[in-house]
């Protein structure tokens, strides 16, 4: 019984470790193509008193939800290279932000604060996509984002 709960963990562990470093040009993670019909229809990202507690521990956890409480409709069609689609079966960047996925993860964290940054700047979701792609989030420092005054 030890060896096949043995056998177990180590098959999942690989799976979670493969899932987590796959080769994003072999396979891009879920995301929507189009805005949703009506923005209605989204889950929320979490707010408020939400945002507190040992999932928001950091500034930048707290910044990053409300930068993206500002662009639920963007971050619904972009894919989340975290690979939570299939770990947690997220079905984009948005699904990050309905929990305390996005508090705990750098890489979703990165990847809603460039689409925010990006947001602001006029690019479309699509445009977004493409630099998320490029790994153009990996430039996002975490700790000046939450450091803002």
């Amino acid at each position: 019984m030890k060896r096949l709960v043995s056998a177990a963990v180590v098959v999942l562990a690989t799976v979670a470790g493969y899932a987590q470093f796959s080769n994003p040009a072999d396979d891009v993670p879920a995301y929507h193509a189009q805005p949703p019909e009506k923005a209605a229809t989204l889950p929320p990202i979490m707010s408020g008193a939400q945002l507190s507690g040992p999932y928001f521990t950091y500034p930048w956890q707290t910044e990053v939800y409300h930068e993206a409480a500002k662009i639920p409709r963007v971050l619904y069609q972009l894919p989340c290279y975290c690979r939570c689609d299939k770990a947690l079966g997220h079905q984009s960047l948005h699904s990050c932000f309905e929990g305390t996925h996005g508090a705990i993860c750098s890489t979703c964290a990165k990847e809603g604060a460039y689409a925010y940054q990006m947001t602001k700047l006029g690019k479309t979701p699509q445009q977004i996509r493409d630099g998320i792609e490029r790994q153009e989030y990996q430039k996002i420092d975490l700790e000046k984002l939450g450091n803002k005054s």
